[in-house]
């Protein structure tokens, strides 16, 4: 931090020799013989400026700007004659001390160095008069007596300054002369200047010459001059010049309406394209822009990026405030300007959630939900209010129950469901195409019906979720082809929910509308029978019975009756005695049912069983009981022991109607399917972005980590333990495995499988499905581990569905990557070729998946390792190059010619230049990203990886940039960029690593596969302080929960630094959405417990937990297995009451446990 610093004098004659600052030239300090002068530097008031006075430099600081600039500038002019002048006197190739030179030099010279220093007082004389002018100018009044200081600050100072209350020595330059003999004149005077400004610097940074007033006030890094850049008088002195373009915006797209919806920039531009001056304080400075954005609101009302910016510039107001006074009035005037603009644009969605979220930080809790409620009346369609109402309702710990909330998830369906009936009739009328805000408003609607789901799930109500999958299923992918009504469509649906039927996921499951053709067989068969029968009778009606029979059988039957209730009774009197015998028995063991159960449970470790017992029974009881299935009532209609269990397991039509809706559009059925399947832990390919809100929703309400992310945790660590020797310190799955959950039962995935199978005759050869049915089959044939196997297992399902459709090439290509991964490449060619072989005979939508068939292909022989290196590519060359000259495929027998790779390489730029008008329009799918894979890849194999780079940064010039970060296509294809450099790394510098990784993540910077390269380029180049200056900049710019994850990570496998983690974790939690994490929160309870092993630290942070994330049990059980060491039995009581309380679903009784420790 720079400072500089003016003084005036008045009482002192203009004659008189003003002393210097800094002592630059020993000499002309010498000749003054008092002591008093010898040492008045050192004791410049400047050093010791009372701090009231403020006020009053400030004020004069821009007034006397232009006197100080020109007085600096005369004295650096004289100097430099000076030290020409004495340079010329000497002959000599060193330079010797001033003092020296006094003795040795002549008379002559002495009185020539007299009348020059008589010369420099007379020009100081006047420079002070013209001092005195400015000051009276200025109208200082106390300039007489106080001097009055001028203080420059830089507007970019060095918080180090503030944080250790000195400079640190590293950081200040020193340079000395090395070798003065072998420099040029100029070059010489410049080093002679700087080294006498040096010495002084030295003498200056001595504190043993400083005084006691002067070590007592401080320098101008000092806490009491730090605290002057706090004062919102202060004005300061910032030279802007151009700024230079950023490497990383895009010359190919400007977009017109950023130009035109920000006409405040035009001002700006103008003041960067010319290097100017601006002096304002931190009050001008709000002055300013609160005109600016008031003018620019007021000429343009409807432009949503201004008021948004004008909002956040009352939070950085509110930031610089110390009083709570003060911030929440700036608060209050934050809500004011965001009414003001949902006023003006009343449908605007991103001005009605930051308005609610301002009225959060000030509203009560029943006053927040009013006006959430009068908000979502007026705008029941917008999705995005409903799932920030949600989250904002759930994470209030004194109203959440589960019934409650599920009443909002019901009215928020309802809502929404209403809304997308009535676009599509609308759309239906007009004969027009799903538009994208019905399509938008459809996929709204699944997420939040995952959403429901997930926080059954997480509540303990697994069945129930189950269920509400499989009944979401049915009605929108398996409807009746018929024209019916909502309502009739919904009756027909209880007939068959009510039925023996299976359900999808279920063996033998037929769908709605197969199981609904059946039964009408089936009736339509009995009814032929039944009038067979009738023909096959004769005219004799048969012999009727006497009256007196009659009467007797009316007896009878009320005689079952009176029985049956006799039964009935003895059945509730038997109940009565099991339940007297029951409480006998619990007595004699020593257990009081009319105790509660602090007094029953005397240690805190029953508890600990008691919650093991209670995570066993939650991971194994997923699915829904069927009535039917005889495993509710016996036989004869006496209960079994577990017939409340069983009972409390089924679910039934009134549970799952209200969250019913239709889907009309294929892509959010489509997104249903495919988040069910990574609801229950299929691996699936990447079907959505990671910038989506499912993808942002999902990573939110995580209460474990899913595989996806786990493994890349895991390599994170692995390389760190590698790069930087750190094997040993830290266990990760100590912290993780808590988080994790168990494991992927063999039924789930079973489960998974069925459903996938029966969802593929609703999506017809889709390879996307077709995969993860094939991944769910090998998990459940090897039962969860598929390391020990030297065949595909899936092979029997793959050619079971085969021989249903030979025609689906995809399913070929999926089936053949199985036996590849599996070391069986021989078949898989096999497989590939006769796909490949077989297109010329199919038709042209067949043909245009070809691409797919030939990048899978190709990647799976670069992929053997079997084989050598060159005979890998030499296949993968003849793989592409047919691909890219378009000729029939042929197995391959040589490597190709430079025929034709020329003809390959040219058929790839013809196919490339004819995707330019689609992805233009933004109509990318799989079957172009496959091409352009392709291309790069055969560029990369015969060129080199800069020319596959190229390819793809060619291709990417076609799309705009608003549409890269919603497009999972782009998003893999960049990610097929970075592989690219990762095969390639030791061929290429550092810098083009970092900057392709750094651009990507500004555009994904939720990305696990982003993130994982980021590390493993930065073992191989850089150090791990800058990848965590990276991580800090991400987690403050673009918080997410993948972010913080990685960053955790980093830190505990490298550094290992207990405050930075603790710091990290609390600046996640602090953020507003993460804040209901439930991963991160458990992450933090087990780091504390298990790697630190804090358990006091544990169980603050459990009970902030619970506070925050009232619905997770995971999080609640954590408490109990972990903390029970420190938790005393009535606490955990009272944590279980409280589970009770928040409706949470417990299965096991806490006497249970009792029982077997008795009867052990």
């Amino acid at each position: 931090m720079r400072v500089g610093m003016k003084e005036m004098d008045d009482q002192k004659d203009p004659l008189d020799p003003k002393p210097s600052l800094f002592p630059l030239f020993p000499a002309a300090a010498a000749t003054d013989t008092t002591s008093n002068s010898m040492h008045q530097w050192l004791c410049n008031p400047s050093f010791t400026g009372d701090l009231s006075l403020v006020n009053d430099a400030v004020s004069s600081l821009s007034r006397s700007l232009n006197a100080v600039e020109e007085d600096a500038e005369e004295e650096e002019e004289e100097e430099e004659e000076e030290v020409k002048q004495q340079l010329q006197e000497r002959n000599v190739d060193s330079y010797k001390l001033l003092e020296e030179e006094e003795d040795s030099d002549s008379d002559s010279d002495a009185e020539k160095y007299d009348e020059r220093k008589k010369n420099k007082k007379w020009k100081k004389s006047e420079r002070k008069n013209k001092k005195r002018m400015v000051s009276k100018e200025i109208g200082d009044s106390k300039s007489k007596s106080i001097h009055a200081k001028d203080y420059y600050f830089d507007s970019h100072p060095d918080p180090d300054n503030l944080a250790y209350g000195s400079l640190y020595r590293m950081d200040v330059p020193r340079y000395k002369l090395y070798n003065p003999e072998k420099l040029s004149g100029f070059m010489y005077e410049g080093l002679y200047r700087w080294s006498q400004r040096v010495s002084a610097f030295d003498k200056d940074a001595d504190t043993d010459a400083l005084d006691a007033k002067l070590k007592s006030a401080g320098r101008y890094w000092s806490p009491s001059y730090a605290a002057l850049e706090h004062h919102n008088n202060l004005k300061r002195f910032r030279l802007v010049g151009p700024k230079s373009s950023s490497p990383f915006v895009p010359t190919d797209f400007i977009p017109l309406s950023y130009i035109q919806s920000s006409p405040q920039l035009g001002d700006e531009i103008s003041i960067l394209n010319n290097n100017s001056v601006i002096e304002e304080s931190w009050e001008d400075e709000v002055l300013r822009k609160t005109r600016e954005f008031n003018k620019l609101t007021r000429e343009h009302p409807h432009d949503e990026k201004a008021w948004l910016a004008f909002a956040e510039f009352q939070d950085k107001v509110a930031s610089m405030q110390r009083q709570k006074g003060v911030r929440l009035q700036t608060l209050e005037k934050k809500i004011s300007i965001l009414e003001k603009a949902t006023e003006l644009n009343p449908d605007n969605e991103q001005l009605l959630l930051c308005l609610m979220k301002a009225y959060q930080k000030r509203d009560h809790t029943d006053i927040l939900i009013g006006r959430w409620q009068n908000v979502l009346m007026q705008h029941s369609g917008s999705y995005k209010l409903w799932r920030e109402f949600l989250w904002v309702i759930q994470g209030e710990f004194s109203r959440f129950k589960v019934s409650d909330m599920r009443k909002i998830y019901a009215h928020s369906i309802e809502a929404l469901s209403a809304t997308c009936s009535k676009q599509f009739r609308q759309i239906h009328q007009t004969s027009k195409n799903s538009d994208s805000d019905m399509v938008d408003l459809e996929l709204g609607l699944v997420d939040i019906f995952v959403s429901l789901c997930r926080f059954e799930w997480q509540t303990g109500h697994q069945e129930l979720a189950t269920a509400l999958f499989q009944a979401e299923i049915e009605f929108s992918l398996f409807c009746p082809s018929l024209l019916l009504n909502e309502h009739s469509k919904r009756r027909l649906f209880k007939h068959f929910w009510d039925s023996d039927g299976a359900r999808v996921g279920e063996e033998g499951a037929l769908g709605w509308s197969m199981w609904l053709e059946k039964e009408e067989e089936n009736r339509q068969g009995v009814m032929r029978e039944e009038s067979l029968d009738k023909n096959d009778e004769g005219g004799w009606t048969g012999w009727s019975e006497p009256l007196s029979i009659c009467k007797g059988a009316l007896e009878n039957v009320a005689h079952k009756d009176a029985m049956a209730e006799e039964f009935n009774e003895e059945i509730e009197n038997e109940n009565i005695r099991r339940e007297d015998d029951s409480e006998a028995l619990l007595k004699q063991l020593g257990i009081d049912l009319d105790a509660g159960a602090s007094g029953e449970v005397k240690d805190a470790l029953t508890w600990a069983r008691w919650s093991e017992e209670e995570s066993s029974r939650d991971a194994d009881q997923w699915m829904p009981v069927r009535a039917n299935s005889g495993s509710v009532t016996s036989i004869h209609g006496t209960p079994n022991a577990e017939v409340d269990e069983q009972f409390m397991r089924e679910i039934l039509y009134e549970d799952v109607c209200e969250y019913l809706f239709s889907l009309s559009s294929a892509e959010a059925r489509l997104s249903l399917v495919s988040q069910f399947i990574d609801f229950y832990g299929g691996k699936i390919s990447s079907w959505v972005c990671t910038n989506s809100s499912s993808w942002t929703e999902k990573i939110l309400s995580l209460d474990m980590l899913p595989d996806c992310i786990w493994q890349n945790m895991r390599r994170l660590h692995d390389d760190f333990s590698k790069s930087w020797s750190k094997s040993g310190e830290f266990s990760l799955e100590s912290l993780c495995d808590s988080a994790r959950g168990i494991p992927q039962r063999t039924e789930m995935m079973k489960f998974i499988r069925n459903a996938v199978l029966l969802c593929l005759t609703a999506f017809p050869r889709n390879h996307i499905l077709e995969e993860a049915a094939l991944l769910a089959e090998e998990l459940f044939v090897t039962k969860m581990n598929t390391s020990n196997c030297s065949a595909a297992p899936c092979q029997a399902l793959a050619k079971r569905l085969l021989k249903c459709d030979r025609q689906d090439l995809l399913l070929c290509g999926i089936y053949a990557r199985r036996e590849a991964a599996y070391g069986n490449m021989d078949h898989a060619r096999r497989i590939f070729d006769m796909a490949l072989v077989s297109l010329a005979g199919l038709s042209l939508d067949l043909q245009f998946n070809s691409p797919l068939l030939y990048l899978w292909y190709a990647e799976a022989e670069l992929g053997n390792s079997h084989d050598s290196n060159l005979d890998s590519s030499s296949r993968a060359m003849h793989i592409l190059s047919c691909l890219g000259s378009g000729v029939t495929y042929s197995p391959f027998k040589c490597h190709p010619s430079s025929l034709q790779l020329l003809r390959a390489r040219q058929g790839f730029k013809e196919k490339i230049h004819t995707l330019r008008s689609k992805w233009v329009r933004g109509a990318v799918d799989d079957q172009s990203v496959a091409l352009v894979c392709s291309a790069a890849l055969f560029e990369e194999l015969a060129v080199g990886w800069a020319a596959g780079i190229e390819i793809i940064d060619n291709v990417l010039t076609m799309v705009l940039p608003g549409r890269r970060s919603q497009s999972y296509h782009l998003e893999y294809l960049f990610n097929y960029y970075i592989k690219i450099l990762q095969r390639h790394h030791a061929q290429f510098t550092l810098s083009k690593a970092w900057e392709s990784v750094t651009r990507w993540l500004q555009i994904y910077p939720c990305s696990p596969d982003l993130f994982n390269a980021l590390v493993e380029i930065s073992c191989l180049y850089t150090t791990p302080n800058k990848l965590r200056w990276m991580f800090d900049d991400c987690c403050h710019k673009k918080p997410s929960v993948i972010v913080w994850l990685f960053a955790l990570i980093f830190e505990m496998s490298w550094s290992d630094s207990l405050h930075r983690i603790h710091g990290l974790f609390e600046r996640a939690l602090a953020n507003d959405k993460l804040h209901n994490s439930v991963v991160i929160w458990r992450l933090y309870i087990a780091y504390e417990i298990n790697i630190v092993g804090n358990t006091s630290a544990g169980r603050r942070i459990f009970f902030r937990a619970i506070h925050a994330c009232p619905w997770s049990k995971k999080l609640w059980l954590d408490g109990f297995i972990k903390l029970n060491s420190i938790l005393t039995a009535k606490e955990l009581s009272d944590l279980q009451d409280v589970m009770r309380e928040k409706e949470l679903n417990l299965r096991t009784d806490i006497y249970e446990i009792l029982l077997q420790d008795e009867l052990v």
